[in-house]
């Protein structure tokens, strides 16, 4: 008889978490969704991150907001994330940095890719070498042979040591056997951009997409895209395969949540940015931008972000970063 109560009182307790679990789904989102861009405005991830928030917001009860935390190399937004209450009201944008960089580096205590859930990856982006009208380079066979006569003379902006940017030009000096004159900048690529502008650069490595302005005004044209597969939204910039060298490398965005968010809630965001994600208005946009859509949903996104690590950090060995 007193087991019986038991069962019974069991069955009550589960039943009572299940209704109270469907009614907190039912009512989520209650108030408007913090999406954390942990780098600053004017930016490659930023401009992704408003175009897409601005889609998913518009078929949910609530505003999604953009917010541009930078620092640390990513650190400083996505530790705010992963500190923010688990209840699906805050999420963060991740990026190679985030993936590769901080983890790889060890460089910011507390920082851990174990304190969030990924929601889903929305795009994959090659890097490419793009040149300063200043410069006077207009093709990447110039390029390469301006810094085999004069090593350390060509100037190439990259994002930090560790960095997707800064592992591909040192992958490129190895593959052609040149040296070049390597210059770091903090922070988005918008500060290449304007070092491009100025002649303070005659190179840069980052995305076709982050350039794009700075393309379409004809002050920097692009000249290899460290890919294998032709951009169609840049058809007239190669992929370096085609030149003789197997170099691909690039970066991504991916959207993430505290751990321990419920996962009816991770469900809910992945449905709405997917719905989003497909949307004929933000796949012409992307397109538009020179970056390539890239969706992978919550399920497999883990198992990808592994991958991806196991991968790159068994080169960086090898190239002793």
């Amino acid at each position: 008889m007193i087991l019986k109560r038991l069962k019974n009182q069991l069955v009550c307790v589960i039943g009572a978490c299940l209704l109270a679990s469907t009614a907190a789904a039912a009512d989520y989102p209650s108030r408007d969704i913090r999406l954390i861009v942990p780098w600053p405005a004017g930016g490659g991830a930023d401009a992704i991150s408003r175009k897409l928030g601005s889609i998913a917001e518009q078929q949910m009860p609530v505003s999604i907001y953009i917010e541009n935390i930078a620092g640390a190399v990513t650190a400083s937004g996505l530790m705010q994330m992963t500190r923010a209450r688990p209840d699906g009201h805050t999420i963060g944008v991740l990026t190679y940095d985030s993936v590769i960089t901080l983890p790889r580096g060890k460089m910011v205590p507390g920082y851990s890719l174990d304190n969030m859930t990924p929601i889903a990856r929305i795009t994959s982006e090659a890097d490419a070498v793009v040149v300063s009208e200043k410069s006077g380079f207009t093709d990447f066979k110039q390029l390469i042979e301006a810094a085999k006569a004069k090593p350390n003379t060509v100037r190439v902006g990259v994002a930090p040591r560790g960095s997707g940017p800064f592992l591909a030009v040192r992958r490129l000096e190895k593959q052609a056997g040149v040296k070049f004159n390597v210059i770091t900048y903090p922070g988005s690529s918008s500060a290449e951009a304007e070092a491009l502008l100025s002649g303070e650069l005659d190179a840069a490595i980052s995305s076709l997409g982050d350039f794009s302005g700075v393309i379409e005004s004809g002050d920097v044209k692009g000249v290899v895209e460290l890919s294998s597969m032709q951009n169609p939204s840049f058809p007239d910039v190669p992929p370096i395969s085609t030149l003789g060298y197997d170099l691909e490398t690039g970066s991504f965005i991916l959207l993430a949540a505290p751990k321990n968010t419920p996962d009816e809630f991770i469900a809910s965001l992945e449905t709405s940015f997917k719905d989003a994600f497909e949307s004929d208005e933000f796949q012409t946009w992307v397109k538009g931008v020179g970056v390539t859509p890239n969706w992978l949903g919550a399920n497999d996104v883990q198992t990808w972000i592994d991958d991806l690590q196991s991968e790159t950090f068994k080169v960086m060995d090898e190239l002793g970063l």
